[in-house]
Formats: C-alpha cells, sequence, structure tokens
C-alpha cells in the first residue's frame, strides 16, 4: 500500500517495511489545504541494523554485478518508474508542486537514472575495478610498475535529503552509488518523506534492486553518526547549520566518515553593460530571475537570491521583472487549471520565509514588488481568498541602496524572494557576488565577450557552476537553476564545499583510489587491462616473438580472446616513391615530404620522411586479418603518438597487442582496445597509440559465410 493511502510514513531496513506505532509523532499537511496527508512517526528507528544490512547483504549482493550490468538496472528502473509517474505527480501535488515542478523533480530524477546508466557503460569498464591514469615504471627493466585504482567503498552512503527535491534529491545521489557499488540508506526530509516514501517502494517493487542495495529511514535518525564509520559517507542536502552541526561529530572528525555537503546558496545573476532595455540578454536575465523565483516557489537551492545589475537599471530590472510575474503567475493549488505557482512545503517554511524577508527589510532591504500579505489565490474559476490553512506567498523583490549590505549577502529567504542591487564597474559586481561567501552557481548575462570572461573568471573560484547566458542560449539553455548529471553540483564555502554528479566524478566520489605496485603482470590480472612487459601470446613473424600454433587475434570472438592476445608482424620497407605518391594523392604537401633541403633544415627530420598517417596506414595493412570474421569494425584511434621520424630506406613493423577486453551487456559485441606500437629496423619506437575494434562475442555473423 502506497503513502497515497497510508496514513504513518513507514521505513524499509534490512528487507522488511516497517509502521511504527503508537502516540505522536509529526503531522504532514497537505501544503495547499492543509488536509492531513500522513504521520512521520517519532519512534527510533534500528540505524545500526540499517547499516550493518547494507554493509554486508547489499555489498555482496551489488558485487555479484558488474559497473555495466548496474549501470543496466538503472535504465530498466527510469523505465519502470517512467511508466507509473502519474502516479507520482498525484502525491507530488500535495507537496505545493505545479505539474512543471514535478516533472523538474520526478522527471528529471529519472532522466537523471538514465543518464547514468548510459555514462556509466560507456565510459566505465564492464568489471568492478576502474584503473586511473597512467602506469608509473619504478624500475629500470620494467619489471616492477605502479598505478592507481578504485574499487568501492567498504560501507554505505546515507544521504539526508532536503524537502524541496523529494525525488530527484534522492535519485542523483543514489545513482552513482548503485554503478559504485555502494549500498544506499536514504533520510528524506519530513515535509515531502511521503514522496520519497512512494518512488522507494515502486522501486522496490520492480524487482530489480539487488537486495540491500537500498533502504529508507522515515523519522527520527538523530543517531545515523553515531553508527557509521571511515568505511561510509554522509551525503547531505539542506541548511549550513545543520550540515556544520553533523560535520562536527565525533565519528567525522576522528572516525573517517566521508561527508559531502550542498547547502545554502545566495546565488547571483550579474547583468553584463551591454545587456541594456531592449537588448535579448536583457529579456533574457529577467525570464531567468522570473522562472528562478516561481519555479518551485522559489525554494531551490540554486534559485537566484541577487540580482546583479548596472546601477543605472535597476529600477527597469524591476519594473520587468515585476510585469512579467504580473502577466505569467498564477498562485494556488496546482491541481486546479491556469495555476503557475503553487504554496510552499509547509506551514512552517512559509513562517521562516516570512521571517527571513523581515529581517532583509529590518536590515535596510525595501520592498519594491510584492507584499507580505496572504496572496489572493485562484483556487475555482473566480478569484477568492487564500485558503487560510495553505502555505501561498506572493513572489517578492527587494531593492537595496547600499549594495554592500551583510544581509543582502547573508540572509536567504527560501522562497519566491529575489533582491536586486546596482554595480559600478565590474569589478565592484565581482566583488558584490564574492560576498555570497560561496555558492552553487552564478549567471552571467552578457552579449560582450570580454565582459564574460571578466565576470566569469572574476567570480569562478566563488562558485561551483557558472551560466553563460546571452541571445545564443537563451532558447537552448538548461536554465540558472537545472544542475545537469553530466557536470558538477556543489560549491565552495556557505555552499557546503562538496560535491555531486558531474557524471562518472560522482560514481568515484563512492569509490576508494588505491596505489598498486607490482609486476606487470599482477597488475595486467589486477586491472583487467595489459601493461607494457606483461605476457603475450602472438601470433606472425616468429622473428619477433611468434609461438608457433598462436593464432592471429582478430580471428578470436570475445569468447576466446584474452588480454595479452598478440600479432607481430615482420618489417615493411619505405621507398621515397611511395611517400610522394601518398603526397601528390592526398595533397599532403607539407615539405617534410617533399622537400629534401627543407626537410634537412628541419631539427626534427633527417630529410624526406614518411607521413605520420602512411606510417598508421601501413601499419594496419601490416597486421589486419583480411578475411570476414569477429572483427567486426574499426572505430577509430587514441592517443597517438609520433616519435621517431621514418625516413626513405627505413622498415617498420608493427606488434598489436589486446589491451583491454569490454563486453556489451545489452549487445552481441563489445569494444577491444589494442596497444599498437611501431618499430623501425633498429628496434627503436616509431610510434604508439589504441586500435579501437568491435568484435563479436562469439563468431557467429559470418558462420555461413563461402571462404
Amino acid at each position: 500500500m502506497s503513502t497515497a493511502q497510508t496514513t504513518v510514513v513507514p521505513s524499509f531496513i534490512a528487507g522488511q517495511w516497517l509502521s511504527p506505532e503508537g502516540e505522536g509523532g509529526t503531522s504532514v499537511l497537505d501544503a495547499n489545504t492543509g488536509e492531513l496527508v500522513a504521520t512521520v512517526s517519532a519512534e527510533r528507528l534500528d540505524v545500526a541494523a540499517a547499516l550493518e544490512y547494507g554493509r554486508t547483504v547489499g555489498h555482496r549482493e551489488l558485487a555479484k554485478l558488474s559497473l555495466h550490468e548496474r549501470a543496466l538496472k538503472l535504465k530498466e528502473l527510469a523505465m519502470y518508474l517512467n511508466d507509473r509517474r502519474k502516479e507520482l505527480y498525484e502525491i507530488s501535488f500535495r507537496t505545493g508542486a505545479t505539474k512543471i515542478d514535478s516533472m523538474v523533480d520526478i522527471d528529471g530524477g529519472i532522466g537523471v537514472l538514465f543518464t547514468f546508466s548510459s555514462k556509466g557503460r560507456r565510459e566505465l569498464p564492464n568489471s568492478n575495478v576502474i584503473l586511473d591514469g597512467p602506469t608509473e615504471p619504478l624500475s629500470k627493466d620494467g619489471s616492477f610498475i605502479g598505478t592507481h585504482i578504485y574499487t568501492a567503498m567498504a560501507g554505505v552512503t546515507v544521504q539526508i535529503n532536503a524537502f524541496n527535491f523529494p525525488v530527484w534529491g534522492m535519485l542523483e545521489k543514489f545513482a552513482p552509488a548503485f554503478v559504485a557499488g555502494v549500498p544506499t540508506i536514504v533520510k528524506p526530509a519530513t515535509p515531502t518523506g511521503y514522496l520519497s516514501e512512494a518512488v522507494v517502494r515502486m522501486m522496490l517493487e520492480s524487482g530489480l534492486l539487488p537486495e540491500g542495495s537500498l533502504q529508507l529511514l522515515s523519522g527520527s535518525a538523530r543517531d545515523v553518526l553515531d553508527h557509521m564509520d571511515y568505511r561510509d559517507m554522509v551525503a547531505f542536502t539542506g541548511s549550513a547549520a545543520t550540515a556544520n552541526r553533523l560535520k562536527a561529530h565525533k565519528n567525522v572528525l576522528d572516525g573517517g566518515v566521508k561527508f559531502t555537503a550542498e547547502t545554502d546558496s545566495l546565488n547571483a545573476a550579474i547583468l553584463g553593460p551591454d545587456a541594456t532595455e531592449g537588448t535579448p540578454e536583457f529579456e533574457a536575465f529577467v525570464k531567468a530571475v522570473v522562472s528562478e523565483m516561481t519555479s518551485k516557489a522559489g525554494q531551490k537551492c540554486t534559485a537566484i537570491r541577487r540580482s546583479i545589475v548596472p546601477e543605472a537599471l535597476v529600477d527597469a530590472v524591476i519594473k520587468a521583472v515585476g510585469e512579467r510575474i504580473d502577466a505569467r503567475t498564477v498562485i494556488g493549488d496546482p491541481r486546479v487549471d491556469g495555476v503557475t505557482m503553487g504554496a510552499l512545503a509547509s506551514l512552517d517554511q512559509l513562517r521562516d520565509v516570512r521571517q527571513a524577508v523581515q529581517d532583509l527589510v529590518d536590515a535596510g532591504g525595501e520592498l519594491a514588488y510584492g507584499t507580505l500579505d496572504a496572496p489572493r489565490v485562484r483556487i475555482s474559476e473566480q478569484e477568492t481568498a487564500v485558503v487560510e490553512n495553505g502555505a501561498f506567498m506572493s513572489p517578492l523583490v527587494l531593492r537595496w541602496q547600499d549594495a554592500g549590505n551583510s544581509a543582502l549577502h547573508s540572509r536567504e529567504a527560501f522562497g519566491p524572494v529575489s533582491s536586486v542591487v546596482g554595480y559600478r564597474d565590474l569589478e565592484h559586481a565581482v566583488e558584490l557576488a564574492a560576498k555570497g561567501a560561496g555558492s552553487l552557481v552564478a549567471t552571467v548575462c552578457t552579449n560582450d565577450p570580454d565582459a564574460m570572461t571578466r565576470l566569469t573568471v572574476g567570480i569562478a573560484a566563488h562558485h561551483g557552476r557558472v551560466h553563460i547566458l546571452n541571445r545564443e542560449t537563451a532558447r537552448s539553455t538548461t536554465g540558472h537553476g537545472s544542475p545537469v548529471p553530466h557536470l558538477v553540483h556543489g560549491g565552495p564555502g556557505r555552499a557546503g564545499g562538496g560535491e555531486e554528479l558531474g557524471g562518472i566524478r560522482s560514481v568515484k566520489h563512492h569509490m576508494q583510489r588505491t596505489a598498486v605496485q607490482g609486476s606487470p603482470n599482477m597488475l595486467s590480472a589486477l586491472t583487467g587491462i595489459w601493461h607494457t612487459g606483461s605476457a603475450q601470446r602472438i601470433a606472425g613473424s616468429e622473428k619477433y616473438g611468434a609461438q608457433p600454433g598462436n593464432v592471429h587475434p582478430f580471428r578470436k570472438s570475445l569468447a576466446e580472446l584474452r588480454i595479452g592476445d598478440a600479432f607481430a608482424s615482420d618489417l615493411r620497407k619505405v621507398s621515397l616513391e611511395e611517400i610522394t605518391a601518398f603526397a601528390q594523392e592526398t595533397g599532403d604537401t607539407f615539405y617534410a615530404h617533399t622537400d629534401q633541403a627543407a626537410a634537412e633544415a628541419n631539427p626534427f627530420f633527417p630529410g624526406i620522411v614518411a607521413h605520420g598517417y602512411l606510417l598508421v596506414s601501413w601499419a594496419a595493412g601490416l597486421f589486419v586479418e583480411p578475411a570476414p570474421g569477429p572483427v567486426l569494425a574499426n572505430y577509430g584511434l587514441e592517443s597517438l603518438r609520433f616519435i621517431t621520424p621514418v625516413g626513405a630506406g627505413d622498415s617498420i613493423r608493427v606488434t598489436l597487442t589486446a589491451k583491454k577486453i569490454t563486453p556489451r551487456v545489452t549487445d552481441e559485441y563489445g569494444e577491444v582496445a589494442w596497444d599498437a606500437v611501431l618499430h623501425n629496423q633498429d628496434d627503436e619506437i616509431v610510434a604508439t597509440y589504441d586500435v579501437l575494434t568491435l568484435v563479436e562475442k562469439t563468431d557467429s555473423t559470418y558462420a555461413n559465410w563461402d571462404r
């Protein structure tokens, strides 16, 4: 039974749903009507049992899957949730979210699952060890080397979430942890935790998740850090005050608990001097400010709290913002057609925001648009008084005479509230933006490349993300306040100093980086990637190491191919006529390939030399097995470096070794990266690169081909 029909929001711990019994608890109300939605019990949960279950059962079951297999499950999970979005929307309306707000939260969260599924399978190995960086030689003869690897953290990640994005906030933390192989314990915020519970229930009902990989703590979990240690991680979103209190816990300070936080943020939007009234930039700026004020009723950690504009444009910006709000904003119950901005999440939140605004006014801010009085709300076809029990609030714009006022840059009203302040010059704009003491995001709105560069470089160190807005991006931008899973979400200082998202970076946040040292053979076995000096099974020229009976590796499917399988060619002599013909045929008549005197004058060349791409083409001719077989296609080269020039009369040979094998979990083929090394007749290295091919899992495509 989902939260839509239940009274007490349950927890899911150690494989069981638990609904606390007895009196007490916190009543959670419909943000729009004040009607009772659910009760969150204050009864203590067995947090220690949840942690231990994750560390044992959760880790064991997740480890049975590879990075790719876990990533694929995210896609399947996203598709399952996608089919049940309507149910989630109905629950989301109770939080005060409009349909568009719910789309950002619910569809956005599902989109994160799709993104991490795709990136995980495309960018990570199909194993549970990630190689980090190049190999470092630690001995002269190459028998002792070192590198770095990532492996899953040994503990769990406990995500403590804010009330404003109960779905997206949970899924953007869950997705990278799951791919990494780390179990998640979700602790949602009380006002909207019933929506998080509904999503967790659906995820578990899907049957896609390994046992122990996801648990839910509804209600009080104040002692969670008491039971955590160096194996574990806290991913926190919420107020800076709460984050600082948690970070002061002895198990964080002394016990090694990894703590990442995304907290308060007085984000800024800077309007460039060129963006005067009537320009596309001015229009885009006003649109961004209003969107951030009204989306989720301004309850976004990324919302624009400070609009920093040229002094001469302060009044024009306030007027334009007010006109756009008047024209496009209808406040009310989001279940009513035409409503564009819903309620704040709770009456407590409404009181907090009103108090924050009053503090700002008392400190010197002036209400330039809007009122603290209860708004009139459309709940039917006629205008009627606001529902008294609803947490509705009008959008507000504040003007400041003193641009440096400390309250402006330190007190946040977490609702539909923004301030407009004037700057003298670009240096002053940078100074004002930095007074936020660390923010998640800032927008720089200008069509002047020089102003953009000065502003962006000036504020970058104070922000986790800079959103550059102009006429070229006004229609395509994802928005000032929309973190995307591909890019880092977080910020320095007041914003918490943590990082979330950022594509595969966030997967690695849930892993331990370890330096490993050993022989090439041992490190190849550990990482699943062939390292120079490791054993090879060579086919081809016996003069260059081939052993009798070895089969050309291009004749092997993924079922047969192993790292270290290799092919060594014989030497091929290079002639001046071939170099000249290649130059004439391709049009690449660079003097080093066509003019003996000029080539000799160049300190890098002994005279006319072969084109690098000619050498690569010859190398392919030396190692390719021409008959149809498991190798389906060559799809690129990586890390190509030309080291020793090859002149007429020199010879080249190639050694090709299977370096990395990555089967695709959804296809009948996979990727193979081949280590390619070209030598000359003196065994000097001419070039190095990786050849990338697609290879069948089993040699079936050409089974009936008539050879």
